[in-house]
């Protein structure tokens, strides 16, 4: 079953001025605060929405649910905007987070706000990844650095805010603010984007869409996420309802390839997963930032178990990775674009970062706050470079009628690797220390401080090694040099 998408190819794009491109870098950046404020809002009202609705049994799912539509509706996305064009996409993705967003508002219990939750989220799929297709259609990947610093700015000051104003919410008015505050956002988000994209350069081809593939997909990452969110903590690893779902993935996921394989036009081009660069790209990025969401959501539970810290100051200390991470980042973009060797430098990091964290594993019972802060500190500098300089060569190594497909591939991988990552550590920290993490708090802690040192030991030498693989990814990496001009790759 297929569906064809366009009657004929898009007219060719004009080169834009600096002035109109500088607009429609203006006009996606409000939908990426809108994703990243909105994620960092909900996890700090979800002990009050508990007490609300009279218990927190199912409150995971709140965020669960969101997880689940976000990553399985993203390659969707992707190969919907290749066909469709940038701008429509964009909109609808926009209407579904508005409308995700007032029925969670309007809620009366906890099943409706999950189900909310996951309308939302399958809006919340077409905003980060598009605006980011959007950039490289705009640009090409030599020019890419100094725009990529807007993005990187807006998403993680959305991510920084977000708790504040939540926790405000919650504490002084009323939860249902955290969702209501998106619905003017996403009216202004949708305004703007309707206006300002209509000059955006169009590089959609003719293509159908593989409705059969699509259902798979969503199927089969819906049933893995659910395996990896809820295993060990709704029910056991070894429950007839895991062992059931992660069967019913398996399969689906063999069904996908074999669609992929089969079918005339495939969902996701079968020449973007043989091209060798989009691969390493997608390693790089994905086992990388997988480490990095892993150590951002377990090192609250190893201030407080191994090092004694309060919540509270477990976050503050923790700031110092996600701002080493992003000033990084914006350092490697602009690298990136003046340097030929583009992957020396953040080679080079990835080794220091790689360095620090085997030092954490080594040093887990012993290291003093100072030491700890200056090894994070390196750590985050280390791994900053490597996603914009793998995203970079990802884009570069694509024609352009496919690169929102491309784009949105990379972060759907990323989005399954950080699960399975986070379910995996999950495994070995929290059965030791006693406790487990809702929205990246923890709750109960044991007093078994042995064993707890043992595990979070474990647990550095598991994300050093995904730092490894990522460095694998880079070293392996073709060295293309990058394009001046997305003419180049009209394919």
């Amino acid at each position: 079953m297929s569906v064809e998408t366009l009657d004929k190819p898009a007219p060719a794009a004009r080169r834009l001025t600096h002035r109109e491109t500088m607009w429609i870098v203006a006009g996606v950046l409000l939908p990426v605060f809108m994703a990243s404020f909105d994620q960092s809002m909900v996890a700090t009202t979800l002990p009050t929405i508990g007490r609300d609705f009279g218990g927190t049994s199912q409150l995971s799912w709140v965020v669960t649910a969101y997880l689940l539509t976000s990553t399985a509706a993203t390659p969707l996305y992707g190969k919907i905007s290749d066909t469709r064009g940038r701008r429509s996409t964009m909109l609808v993705g926009i209407i579904i987070f508005v409308v995700g967003a007032a029925a969670s508002a309007l809620a009366p219990n906890m099943t409706a706000l999950i189900l909310a939750r996951g309308l939302q989220g399958i809006g919340g799929a077409g905003l980060v990844a598009q605006a980011m297709t959007v950039l490289g259609d705009i640009a090409p990947p030599k020019d890419r650095a100094k725009y990529y610093t807007y993005f990187s700015i807006i998403y993680t000051s959305a991510g920084g805010v977000g708790p504040l104003v939540g926790g405000y919410f919650a504490e002084h008015l009323h939860w249902s603010l955290v969702f209501w505050v998106s619905v003017p956002m996403g009216i202004a988000a949708f305004a703007l984007t309707s206006s300002l994209l209509r000059k955006l350069p169009r590089y959609e081809k003719y293509h159908r869409l593989d409705l059969i593939a699509a259902v798979l997909i969503v199927a089969a990452s819906s049933t893995l996420m659910l395996v990896m969110n809820t295993g060990g903590k709704t029910w056991p690893w070894l429950s007839v309802e895991i062992v059931g779902f992660a069967a019913a993935s398996v399969m689906l996921w063999v069904l996908f390839f074999l669609r992929l394989a089969r079918a005339p036009e495939p969902l996701i081009p079968l020449g973007i997963l043989r091209n060798p660069i989009v691969r390493c790209a997608i390693v790089a990025n994905s086992f990388g930032w997988s480490a990095v969401i892993g150590l951002n959501i377990y090192l609250p539970l190893y201030l407080q178990t191994v090092m004694g810290k309060t919540p509270s100051e477990s976050g503050l200390h923790l700031m110092v990775l996600m701002v080493t991470v992003n000033a990084s980042a914006l350092v490697g973009a602009q690298v990136a674009a003046h340097m030929e060797r583009y992957k020396l430098y953040p080679m080079v990091t990835l080794v220091i970062c790689i360095a620090c964290i085997s030092w954490l594993a080594v040093r887990v019972d012993q290291i003093s706050m100072l030491e700890f802060e200056l090894v994070l500190a390196l750590a985050g500098i280390g791994f900053g470079p490597v996603a914009p300089v793998s995203s970079v060569a990802l884009q570069n190594a694509v024609v352009m009628h496919q690169l929102g497909t491309a784009i949105s591939v990379m972060s759907f991988t990323r989005n399954l690797f950080a699960a399975v990552l986070v379910a995996a550590l999950g495994a070995v920290v929290l059965h030791a220390v006693g406790g487990e993490v809702m929205g990246g708090a923890a709750s109960t802690l044991a007093a078994d401080k042995d064993a707890a040192i043992a595990a979070f030991r474990t647990l550095f030498w598991m994300t050093a090694g995904c730092f490894v693989i990522a460095f694998l990814g880079l070293l392996l990496m073709e060295e293309r040099p990058l394009l001046t001009s997305n003419d180049t790759r009209m394919g």
